[in-house]
């Protein structure tokens, strides 16, 4: 009998072998060659340079002669008080572009869904911002806030208000306000640097147009049947506006918030081009406009410390990971639920 189960034991094995065969000869491996070619883009310009800069992060010295230093420069970053106003005047930037240009970007949407006359021309020209060179439009308004003959002083001037420095002014924006009234703010209460709120005035224009596009795009999914059903039960615009678009515009506003919040701890052409046409240091006056990517730009090209700028993107790319799990988390659910006609 242990004969009998022995061969027959072999046999099953030798057809399971013959199995495994066919079905690897079925597999149409011409397929994978015609993903390879992205799955190569995705390696050569994704995964290798995120594998690279983690490397970066681990060496200190030049970078033909590296030295393994582990964490070393992890630690540095995280004691270091620079990385710490940097991180802080990241926050505040977001903080100060953010709210505003998604709440603008809503109301200026919802007043061109309600049949406005010439729609469309509306429609590029909030989006025309958007799409021209950063770097030209941020010279543009460097010369709108210059102290001498800019356009934002000339328009201060005729409302009897006295100049700012403002791409130059390394004092919080609170302060700047406050001493025109001869009343002197503690240092904790002065806000933001004026430079920094100027850049951020910048951003906003800049990236309005964006919003009122794909608030726009949301507004034109909800069903019209429920704005008519509304108003014949008595419902009034604000009313509408409440208990529909806000709750319908979820998914779109969630899609919205995500990417405002990536782009916002990513900006770093309008602080550089601003910063050079108003003739400061990068990340100046004074560190007011230093934000997390101005701090590794300078680690990387003014200082070559390969290893201590990819930290920081390491860190910055950590910090932007959690911000957007934290969206998914608190956000998510709420806008799957009424993609999914969940609130409905």
């Amino acid at each position: 009998m242990s004969g009998m189960a022995q061969s027959a034991e072999a046999t099953h094995a030798k057809i399971n072998q013959r199995l495994q065969r066919l079905k690897w000869r079925r597999v149409d491996w011409t397929a994978y060659l015609y993903i390879l070619p992205a799955f190569a883009v995705l390696g050569i310009f994704h995964l290798f340079p995120v594998g690279y800069a983690l490397f970066l992060s681990l060496n200190r010295g030049p970078i033909n002669h590296f030295q393994f230093s582990g964490l070393e420069n992890y630690t540095q970053a995280l004691i270091n008080p620079t990385f710490w106003r940097a991180l802080l005047n990241t926050f505040t930037f977001a903080l100060l572009t953010l709210p505003l240009t998604m709440a603008l970007g809503m109301f200026f949407a919802y007043l061109l869904f309600q049949g406005v006359r010439g729609q469309a021309t509306y429609r590029v020209l909030f989006f025309l911002p958007y799409v021209i060179s950063t770097v030209g439009s941020s010279i543009v308004w460097a010369w709108v806030f210059d102290p001498a003959n800019g356009l934002a002083n000339q328009i201060l001037s005729h409302l009897g208000i006295p100049p700012l420095r403002w791409l130059i002014e390394p004092n919080g924006v609170l302060a700047v306000i406050f001493a025109h009234l001869g009343i002197q703010l503690p240092t904790w209460l002065q806000g933001p640097s004026l430079a920094l709120v100027a850049i951020a005035i910048f951003t906003i224009w800049q990236s309005l147009g964006y919003d009122v596009v794909i608030f726009l795009a949301g507004l034109t999914n909800i069903p019209g049947e429920l704005y008519e059903a509304a108003e014949i039960d008595g419902a009034s615009r604000l009313h509408l506006f409440r208990y529909i678009t806000v709750p319908l515009l979820s998914p779109t506003t969630f899609f919205v918030l995500v990417v405002s919040v990536i782009a916002s701890l990513q900006s770093f052409n309008q602080i550089f081009a601003m910063n050079t046409a108003a003739a400061q240091t990068l990340g100046g006056p004074l560190e007011g406009t230093n934000t997390l990517t101005v701090y590794m730009f300078n680690q990387l090209y003014t200082y070559s410390n390969y290893g201590y700028a990819s930290t920081i993107a390491i860190l910055l790319s950590i910090l932007i990971l959690a911000f957007t799990l934290i969206n998914f988390k608190f956000f998510g659910r709420g806008a799957e639920e009424v993609a999914g006609g969940g609130s409905l």
